[in-house]
C-alpha cells in the first residue's frame, strides 16, 4: 500500500469518510455524521492499485499529544494489515513533529477497532476532551520511541 498526504477538500478522502459515516450510521443504526474537514488535521490516504482503500486523521492536542481521529478500511480490502501501516504512519508523523503521545477514542460497540489499538500497543486511558462521561466511548493512547 502507497500511504499518501491529502488535502481536507480531496474527493478521494470524502468518499472514503462517507463510506465509513454510512457503515457506522448502518452498524449502530443511528443517523450519521456529515464530514466537516478541517485545515488543523493532518489525512492520510492508503493507495493500492491506484484505488483509495483507507484513510485515518490525526491532529495536534496539546503540547506533547495527538489525537488519531479517523482510521477507515474499505471492507473488501480488510484484513490486510492496511490499517496497522496507516497507524505506523499516523505515528511516525506526529513524532515527526514533536508529538510522542497519541490517544484516541473509539465506540465500545466496536471490538474489531479495540482489538487492533490493543494489538498496535495503544493502552486504554480515562475518556479525555470532550469525550470524557461519554459510556459509548474508549479512549486509548500510546507513547512512542523516539525515533532513532
Amino acid at each position: 500500500m502507497q500511504i499518501e498526504s491529502r488535502p481536507a477538500l480531496d474527493p478521494e478522502l470524502a468518499a472514503l469518510v462517507t463510506a465509513q459515516q454510512r457503515e457506522l450510521a448502518e452498524s449502530e443504526a443511528r443517523a450519521g455524521k456529515i464530514f466537516e474537514p478541517h485545515d488543523d488535521v493532518a489525512y492520510l490516504i492508503g493507495v493500492v492499485n491506484s484505488r483509495a482503500v483507507a484513510c485515518a486523521a490525526w491532529r495536534d492536542l496539546e503540547d506533547g499529544v495527538a489525537e488519531l481521529l479517523r482510521m477507515y478500511v474499505r471492507p473488501a480490502f480488510r484484513g490486510r494489515g492496511l490499517a496497522r501501516e496507516l497507524i505506523v504512519a499516523v505515528e511516525e508523523e506526529a513524532l515527526a513533529v514533536g508529538r510522542s503521545v497519541i490517544r484516541l477514542e473509539t465506540r465500545v460497540s466496536l471490538p474489531a477497532a479495540i482489538a487492533l489499538y490493543q494489538s498496535s500497543g495503544y493502552r486504554q486511558i480515562p475518556a479525555f476532551g470532550g469525550y470524557a462521561g461519554n459510556p459509548s466511548s474508549v479512549c486509548f493512547e500510546k507513547l512512542l520511541p523516539a525515533l532513532v
